[in-house]
């Protein structure tokens, strides 16, 4: 059980439940971390008292260390600061919940300080999976996921011998735009994206639910997570998100993780493993809830997630790609400079356009092939615009 926590992302929705989970269970936070949200970010720190912040923006940065004069609590700034606060000496597990491909590296730095993880940000094993859970065995560290639908993979897999599992299946609420054809998605604004059922998520989350590139991302990530091959991952669409994801045994026997959507219990279970404390979230009420639902993917109209099983098929630096197309995609469609099913196009043309893949990659490639393919795609549809 972790005992002293770094938060890497403490302002975003998982930071701040995270602080939820200490707050409850008298956890110890040796550090906090935020993009730019300095006002957040200096309220968690008078409350917790962490021996260091680190704020990604300079300026920001700044404006803390003023803001914060009065007490003893260390101010760093920028990608080295966020490092620093992932290896921070005291601290015994590190919740990384940094959005997008930038949680890699201060994964990488945090587990080669001996530290554990608490892994928020898929992206790290999308991207570097490889070399994710090699270093985890190398320095003999643990990994616990926090991704809803991964922590309900691991809960169900507690007792299980090694060898039974015959197949993943993960749950997917279907996003903002569940039956919607391409004809109806031609022209739906950011705002419409925007609004999830029953998650409440950060911008960038958001929309990669609504395209479904966010369970495409997360296939790649049960892959590395749990050992598993594309064919031996299925998708289900399960409107309600009562039930987590399951697992089908080799016996066809099948096991489901059930609760309502509140992300406090995946983070409590992988900061709190292998016990089971209470938590500040409500009891599950099947008698209320009457009828669950499940549908197949439509593999056409979303094909984000065609797109993300075709990467992990592909392998090498393929999965980097596909995330990073979609991450300057995304960022261009927040920004109205693109349409919504110009994501899924421009993550299949940087696909396409993909030619120095390597299946035995390091760190610096995949650090160059993220930032040479968000080039090519600022470079080729940065300027586009809607009507």
């Amino acid at each position: 059980m972790a005992s002293k926590i770094s938060v890497l992302g403490s302002t975003g929705s998982i930071g701040t439940q995270t602080l939820d989970v200490a707050r409850m269970h008298g956890l110890e936070v040796t550090a906090l971390t935020a993009n730019s949200n300095i006002r957040l970010l200096e309220e968690q720190a008078r409350e917790f008292h962490p021996k260091m912040v680190a704020v990604l923006d300079l300026g920001a940065a700044a404006q803390l260390k003023i803001a914060l004069r009065d007490t003893d609590i260390d101010v760093f700034c920028g990608d080295e600061g966020i490092i620093q606060a992932a290896c921070e000496e005291s601290c015994d597990t590190v919740v990384n919940s940094i959005v997008g491909v930038a949680g890699l590296v201060p994964t990488m730095k945090a587990i080669k300080a001996g530290k554990n993880i608490a892994l928020a940000n898929k992206e790290t094993l999308v991207a570097g999976g490889r070399l994710v859970m090699e270093a985890v065995q190398s320095y003999d560290v643990k990994l616990y996921p926090v991704d809803s639908e991964h922590s309900a993979i691991f809960q169900c897999l507690q007792g299980c011998l090694k060898g039974s599992l015959k197949k993943i299946i993960l749950t997917a609420s279907g996003g903002s735009f569940f039956g919607k054809t391409r004809e109806e998605l031609e022209n739906v604004t950011v705002k419409q994206a925007l609004t999830h059922p029953n998650w409440d998520m950060g911008a960038k989350i958001t929309i990669d639910s609504a395209t479904m590139m966010n369970k495409g991302l997360e296939v790649i990530e049960a892959s590395w997570l749990f050992g598993c091959r594309d064919q031996d991952i299925d998708v289900l669409i399960h409107r309600e998100s009562i039930i987590h994801s399951m697992i089908q045994l080799k016996d066809n026997a099948v096991i489901a993780q059930l609760g309502v959507p509140d992300m406090r219990v995946p983070i409590q279970y992988a900061l709190t493993y292998p016990k089971r404390l209470p938590s500040p979230v409500k009891e599950l009420d099947l008698a209320q809830l009457g009828s669950m639902s499940f549908y197949k993917p439509d593999y056409d109209t979303f094909r984000c997630l065609t797109l993300c099983r075709e990467s992990l098929r592909k392998g090498g630096l393929y999965p980097t790609v596909a995330n990073a197309a979609n991450e300057a995609a995304v960022a261009m469609f927040l920004r109205e400079q693109i349409r919504f099913l110009d994501i899924a196009d421009i993550v299949e043309d940087a696909l396409n356009g993909f030619s120095d893949n390597k299946e035995d990659f390091t760190l610096e490639d995949i650090l160059k092939a993220d930032r040479d393919t968000r080039l090519r795609v600022s470079e080729k549809y940065g300027h586009s615009s809607f009507e």
